[in-house]
């Protein structure tokens, strides 16, 4: 049974056997349920002809039909079967094994467990008996089956069925919308065929800027469109993964998780918030043990460290009532804040009375550390002190020594019903001066350590502290990826997408981002999976450390099943025949160059103390992962867990030491392992150094969102934080890991998802030519010029064609992800405001920074506020990547009127040419529309310097114009002379 290749039966545990064609029997083709012909056969004749997992009919009338045939002489039949079934093992069955459940058997040679089987359906259809349960049918085998053979075939079953199922966008939806994308190609090659070959000699200035911006535009769709090529959608099944790593009466087999919370400013970051987000951490539907939240305090603030106090103390109460009720969400703060009947589906009588007393719990924990922020508004002179009367150690968050603190878990606390809590452990990293201490990344690389030296857990789950668990099985979704025998073991981690809450109905400023996280990230996953977005990810942590995964892909080669272009399993790219490359011999040897700091010993486990003390010596491991001889032992622990030859008192002495400040100093920590340094979006970074080693990733969409977090509604926070996001693409752009030329040794990243990355850390730079094409329109207006010529009837089908191209791919687009029209609006809109303010802020700043290393900040600062529902919405902030947007609004604006104004003056003939000019202005302003609505506020208030400074930069370029004096023709004054002398007076 070992050695068979064919799949087990999900509902006998037989061999599920081959078909009449020599491939295995499959039932249903919708989700490939492993089911025996027998099975199918009993389950048709009890009246059930759908698939017992998706509920799908058998759409194989072979299925259906061979049932109905009754067979004279069964016993030859089976006789015939028996002897076929041996080449494929002693319970295998065929497709036609048996016809009808009235015939009988006789021949004693038969397999005895067969004739069991079929006698026990006789019996059952005799007697006119409910259909037996899949236990009943298991359990039956089981007592047939010597142990061992039943060993065999648990192993075999274990391994068939998968944890997760991959659902390709159906064909009727996804061939159109690639024909689109091929037919666009095509149209806009014959576009620019005409552009560049009908130039406008009028306005030869304008014409060839349009050119440009229109090339950069079509180069930047190519790198948006194709890897949305091949998209794909995932299922998972979590009972699946219950019933095999959490048997009854076992201990649960699942994997640890260390969950990761970082904050920074307690004043910026509001520790009720980060409460809240820990409280759904400790609370989540996962086996209390396998559970560590780390929370790192990177401003080593004396209020995020009572916070955490207050919260460990309410979790006594708030984690068992959550498990007893199973709730949803469990952060209280959003648990008690849902408008709806939060009866429903609630049998337990003291269900409502215990709510009402956990509410008053929580809002008496509210008010305790609010009294604490309260507090910590004015910092005494003298500084902080703790309750025993000690110094805060974290007086100056510059210059600190390390501090760690566990709250549950190991400390004995238990929650109110006796039951053990989760660990919290606080982790804020010794700060000195002279020290670079990376920002976010180094936070996370060292919780990183400190959970390898205190827990080790084989993964890794990080988040904001304002992003909390809204499904509390989250993990385990996330589990039925990393925990799936052929899909985990080359993954580096599961993304879950970016919900969100707060956020104004009609998500004026493209918040919630839908466009990216429904339709490009389902792109990337049909590729070689999703980049990392900073939160919400869930790592394996071998993957965080450098290492490769245990199968690396091979060069890419015809003969591969896999498309190494886009990684689809299909014919979409013509096979070819492997060419001889001289310096393929060369391309092998540089695939170590990426994995030149990493030792993979997989046999750790096989050594004792002596040799593996050796072992790290002679490797030397402490110029990779630092002096921490703990810490580099945990590295090698695939399956995680803590080394039982350490000293549990000397632990916490190893933590402090792995957060000290010069710990990574002359180690490949931000370099190769841990969170990649170098950029502001260290996130992207680290992803994509991951993928460049042959990782891929996972994407997880569970039908309730995982994770949901607040976001800034506002219009110059927002812009403040797509112009964060944009100066890290830059930054990563001007680095050596740039995906332009990065990571090309190897062979290890598809080539699509090259594409994906370099579209990551390009995008910024158009806003360059998107802000030139926003203004052509307006100088087209105030000169009377227009970039393109009188258009002939071939190119007035070419525009039109282009145009229906354009809104057909991005209908097709929206029919197979899901995503409404008004989300598609939104984004597009916030492309073109994001595009001319923050984008092009980031790419002056980023070559400022990288290039002169002045580093500038763009201020923001509160100028009024309003209390109403989604108030924030309408706060007015002064900002600098306010002026440019509000400029171009003005200027299209006064071209607009200076166009109308000299149509009028002309006449008849200059209406037609008009329209066109006035259409591409009306372009400019619709998609402005939302910056000028955010702009004026509730009540029309418009912060004065961003007036100023618009209507100053407007009149100044118009001024220009009307020096040049654009609407009068140019007449030379010999001519006007002469006509001066010809007038008689």
């Amino acid at each position: 049974m070992m050695e068979s290749e064919v799949p087990l039966c999900n509902s006998c545990g037989e061999q599920v056997g081959v078909g009449a064609n020599g491939d295995v029997f499959v039932a249903c083709h919708h989700c490939n349920f492993s089911i025996c012909r027998a099975c199918v056969d009993y389950e048709i004749n009890e009246g059930r002809k759908a698939c017992l997992r998706c509920a799908a009919p058998y759409d194989d009338d072979s299925v259906v039909d061979d049932v109905e045939l009754k067979v004279s002489d069964n016993r030859t039949t089976m006789a015939a079967q028996l002897n076929n079934s041996q080449d494929v093992g002693i319970h295998a069955r065929h497709v036609s094994s048996v016809s009808t459940v009235d015939s009988e058997l006789n021949d004693e040679s038969g397999n005895p467990i067969w004739k069991n089987r079929v006698e026990s359906w006789k019996d059952k259809k005799n007697k006119k008996k409910k259909a037996p349960t899949k236990a009943e049918i298991k359990a039956k085998k089981e007592d047939q089956i010597p142990p061992e053979q039943q060993m065999e075939g648990k192993q075999l079953t274990e391994a068939a069925q998968a944890l997760s199922c991959v659902i390709p966008i159906p064909s009727s939806k996804l061939t159109p919308y690639r024909c689109v994308i091929i037919m666009r190609l095509v149209i806009l090659s014959l576009f620019f065929h005409y552009r560049i070959t009908h130039p406008v000699d009028s306005a030869f200035g304008l014409w060839l800027t349009s050119v440009i911006c229109e090339i950069w535009f079509a180069v930047s769709w190519v790198l948006d469109q194709f890897p949305k090529w091949s998209p794909v959608e995932r299922i998972t099944f979590t009972d699946e993964l219950s019933a095999r790593y959490e048997r009854e009466g076992e201990p649960s087999e699942l994997a640890a998780v260390d969950f990761f919370v970082s904050t920074v400013d307690p004043l910026k970051e509001p520790p009720l918030i980060t409460g809240n987000t820990v409280l759904s951490i400790l609370a989540v539907d996962y086996p209390v043990d396998k559970v560590s939240c780390y929370v790192s305090d990177d401003g080593a603030a004396m209020l995020t460290f009572e916070s955490l106090v207050e919260t460990a103390d309410f979790a006594r109460k708030w984690v068992p009532f959550c498990k007893k009720f199973a709730i949803e969400p469990r952060a209280p703060e959003f648990y008690f804040a849902q408008k709806i009947d939060y009866l429903k589906d609630k049998v337990q009588p003291s269900f409502v009375k215990e709510r009402r007393a956990m509410k008053r719990d929580y809002e008496e924990f509210k008010v305790r550390v609010n009294a604490l922020v309260a507090k910590a508004q004015k910092t005494p002179e003298e500084g902080w002190t703790m309750e025993d009367g000690t110094a805060w150690p974290g007086n100056n968050s510059r210059d600190h020594p390390g501090m760690i603190q566990v709250f549950l878990g190991s400390t004995g606390a238990h929650d109110i019903e006796g039951n053990e809590l989760p660990r919290l452990v606080y982790v804020s990293r010794e700060k000195r001066p002279g020290y670079q201490h990376h920002k976010k990344a180094g936070a996370e690389n060292a919780l990183v350590r400190v959970s390898a030296v205190l827990t080790n857990a084989p993964y890794i789950l990080n988040l904001d502290c304002d992003h909390y668990v809204n499904n509390s099985k989250a993990v385990r979704e996330a589990m039925c990826f990393l925990m799936d025998p052929q899909l985990g073991p080359n993954l580096c981690y599961v993304q879950f997408p970016q919900r969100f809450d707060g956020i104004d109905r009609s998500d004026r400023y493209a918040n919630r981002n839908t466009v990216f996280f429904d339709v490009n990230m389902k792109g990337l996953d049909g590729i070689q999976g999703p980049v990392y977005v900073g939160t919400g990810c869930v790592f394996n942590r071998q993957a965080l450390y450098g290492y490769g995964p245990p199968s690396l892909p091979s060069l890419p080669k015809a003969s591969s099943s896999s498309c190494s272009w886009c990684g689809c399993f299909s014919c979409c790219c013509p096979s070819k025949k492997p060419s001889k490359d001289p310096s393929k011999l060369h391309r092998d040897a540089k695939r170590d160059e990426l994995d030149a700091a990493i030792f993979n010993l997989r046999e750790i486990d096989n050594y004792d103390e002596y040799e593996r003390s050796m072992l790290i010596s002679q490797k030397s491991f402490e110029k990779t992962f630092g002096l921490s001889s703990v810490f580099i032992e945990s590295t090698l622990m695939e399956n995680g867990g803590v080394s039982e030859s350490v000293n549990p008192a000397a632990l916490i002495n190893e933590a402090i030491h792995v957060i000290s400040c010069g710990y990574e100093e002359k180690t490949a920590w931000g370099k190769e392992i841990g969170w990649i340094y170098g950029s502001v979006t260290e996130d992207i970074l680290t992803g994509f150094k991951m993928h460049c080693r042959g990782w891929r990733s996972v994407y997880c969409m569970p039908i309730r969102p995982a994770f949901k977090g607040s976001a800034p509604i506002n219009l110059s926070d927002r812009l403040h934080q797509v112009l964060r996001w944009a100066l890290g693409s830059v930054e990563i752009f001007l680095s050596r890991h740039c995906p332009l030329w990065y990571g090309f040794a190897g062979g290890r990243l598809k080539w699509l998802q090259r594409l994906a990355y370099t579209n990551t850390i390009v995008y910024p730079f158009t806003s360059l030519p998107l802000v030139a094409y926003c203004v052509i329109p307006a100088i087209c207006l105030l000169t009377g010029k227009f970039i393109i010529p009188t258009l002939s009837n071939l190119a007035s089908m070419l525009f039109l064609g282009l145009f229906i191209s354009i809104i057909v791919t991005s209908v097709l687009e929206l029919r197979w992800s899901g995503v409404s029209i008004e989300e598609w609006w939104r984004n597009e809109q916030f492309w073109v405001i994001g595009g001319v303010s923050a984008h092009l802020f980031a790419v002056f700043q980023g070559f400022l920074k990288m290039l002169a290393g002045v580093d500038t900040n763009f201020t923001v600062t509160t100028k009024a506020a309003d209390d109403a529902e989604f108030g924030e919405l309408y706060i007015i902030k002064w900002t600098t990547v306010l002026i440019p947007p509000t400029t171009l609004i003005i200027v299209n604006m006064v071209g607009v009127v200076a166009g109308f104004s000299d149509a009028l003056n002309k006449g008849y003939e200059a209406w037609g040419p008009l329209f066109g000019k006035v259409f591409f202005a009306f372009w400019v302003i619709l998609h402005l529309y939302p910056f000028l609505k955010g702009l004026m506020g509730r009540q029309n208030r418009t912060p004065t310097i961003v007036v100023l400074w618009s209507v100053l930069l407007a009149s100044v370029f118009s001024l220009i114009w009307v020096k040049i004096n654009p609407f009068v023709s140019k007449v030379d004054s010999s001519t006007v002379a002469q006509s001066c002398i010809s007038i008689d007076c």
